[in-house]
């Protein structure tokens, strides 16, 4: 098994509400779960209104698969509108023994 979980923190500078910042997120959360069949979650900063974090989990069948999906939700994240990426974090699960 081959596993991965990354964080994504990130500025709304648009955003004037937390109205606002869901209306700039929900799009990438969304757009992330559906097109690369990972499980998505805003993981911090609930409560301000130009902050997000946003966790990604992804399990993949072997090391190279993995490292094609991570690359392809950052690119997404990356590109998407209204939001600049402040840090990406990337944690491995180690399945050997």
């Amino acid at each position: 098994m081959h596993a991965a979980a990354v964080s994504f923190d990130l500025h709304i500078p648009q955003s004037r509400s937390l109205k606002g910042k869901r209306a700039a997120i929900r799009p990438i959360v969304d757009g992330l779960r559906h097109r690369f069949n990972v499980s998505v979650a805003e993981i911090d900063h609930q409560d301000k209104w130009q902050r997000s974090a946003i966790g990604v989990a992804v399990v993949a069948e072997s090391d190279g698969h993995l490292r094609d999906v991570l690359d392809s939700v950052e690119r997404f994240v990356d590109t998407s509108a209204d939001v600049e990426v402040l840090e990406v974090d990337t944690t491995w699960l180690d399945d050997e023994p």
